[in-house]
C-alpha cells in the first residue's frame, strides 16, 4: 500500500488535524505490512499560489510552455505524481475561516488537470483519477452536521473536488467542537472513527 500523507495546519504541535492524520496513518500501516508513506507538510512548506508561470507549467503541453514554465514543470508535476501513485491519501484539513487553509487549496489546484485527472465529454465531466481512497482528518472549533454551512464550504469543497476528479471513496474522520471540548476531547471523540477505518 502506498500512502500519501498531507498535513496543512499552520498551528504546529497544537494542531488537531496533525494528531488525527498521524493516528490514521499509524492505523493504516498497522493494517498493511510493508506500507510506504510519502509525507508532504503544506503548513511548513507551502506550495506557491498559482500564477501564469505555474499554471502553464501544470496545464500546458511542453511545446506550448515558456522557458520559465518548463523550469517549474518538474517540481509542479511531482505534486500530481505523488497523488496518482498513492493507494490511500490521508489529508489533514482544519477549518480556517469557514473553509480549508489556502495552502491546501494550492495543493488541490495542482491535481485538477484537464485530460489528466478529468475530462469533458458528451455526457459532462468524467473523473480520471479514481481507484484510490481518500481519508480526511477534519477539525473545527464548532460542532457542525454534514450538509450544514459552514461545513459545506470546508468538507463539502474537498469531497466535491475529489468526486470531480473521479475519487468516490472519501471518508471523513471528524474532530469537531474543539472550541467546546478542547483539542484532547475532540481527538478522543475521533478515536472510534479511526479504529473503524
Amino acid at each position: 500500500m502506498n500512502i500519501l500523507h498531507i498535513d496543512s495546519a499552520t498551528t504546529g504541535a497544537s494542531s488537531v488535524t496533525r494528531a488525527l492524520t498521524a493516528r490514521i496513518v499509524d492505523k493504516l500501516k498497522a493494517d498493511s505490512s510493508g506500507a510506504t508513506v510519502v509525507y508532504r507538510d503544506l503548513g511548513t512548506e507551502p506550495l506557491a499560489h498559482l500564477n501564469p508561470v505555474l499554471t502553464g507549467a501544470i496545464r500546458f503541453p511542453a511545446e506550448d510552455q515558456t522557458d520559465d514554465m518548463k523550469a517549474a514543470a518538474g517540481v509542479e508535476r511531482k505534486v500530481l505524481d505523488e497523488f496518482l501513485a498513492a493507494d490511500v491519501v490521508v489529508i489533514g484539513a482544519p477549518m480556517y475561516n469557514f473553509t480549508i487553509p489556502s495552502n491546501l487549496k494550492s495543493w488541490i489546484d495542482r491535481l485538477g488537470i484537464p485530460r489528466v485527472t478529468f475530462r469533458y465529454g458528451e455526457n459532462g465531466v468524467e473523473g480520471l483519477a479514481g481507484g484510490r481512497r481518500v481519508i480526511i482528518g477534519s477539525s473545527a472549533g464548532g460542532r457542525y452536521q454534514p450538509g450544514e454551512a459552514p461545513l459545506t464550504y470546508h468538507e463539502g469543497l474537498l469531497e466535491a473536488f475529489m468526486n470531480f476528479i473521479g475519487v468516490d471513496d472519501v471518508t471523513f474522520v471528524r474532530a469537531h467542537g474543539v472550541g467546546v471540548h478542547g483539542p484532547e476531547g475532540a481527538i478522543a471523540a475521533a478515536e472510534e472513527q479511526i479504529a473503524a477505518l
